[in-house]
């Protein structure tokens, strides 16, 4: 079976080691980071993930913005994009799914086994 490969893009270089840590322990996928939304979205255009895990808040430009930029270029504009923010918490969050701007998001912190939930419910829609 074929690895699915996600871009991380947060400027939180410990948290996306321990992602991508967990995420290719499952031997489902395989990971590429950046810390910095530039080197993000210049990796985002060549790699062509099959996802992107894209925090809100980075300093020099924000998650927000990444996502615009990427939705207008045609070599990106189809990866799927899941927020993750610090900016609502877990205690906050509406029953279901959030969505900022048309877009899922996960509040930090998340645990290993929703990350992955969520990222196959958005490789493979109405399949969970």
């Amino acid at each position: 079976m074929a690895k699915h490969t996600i871009l991380i893009i947060d400027d939180e270089e410990d948290f996306s080691y321990f992602v991508k840590l967990n995420l290719e322990k499952t031997k489902e996928f395989e990971v590429l980071t950046a810390s910095d939304p530039e080197n993000g979205i210049n990796i985002a255009k060549t790699a062509r993930p099959d996802l992107i895990l894209l925090d809100i808040m980075m300093p020099k430009m924000g998650g927000d913005d990444v996502a615009s930029y990427l939705l207008d270029d045609p070599k990106t504009k189809d990866i799927p994009i899941i927020f993750l923010t610090a900016l609502v918490r877990k205690n906050e969050e509406q029953e279901g799914e959030g969505e900022i701007g048309g877009r899922t998001y996960i509040s930090k912190p998340v645990t290993a086994a929703e990350l992955i939930s969520r990222i196959k419910m958005a490789l493979i829609p109405g399949i969970w």
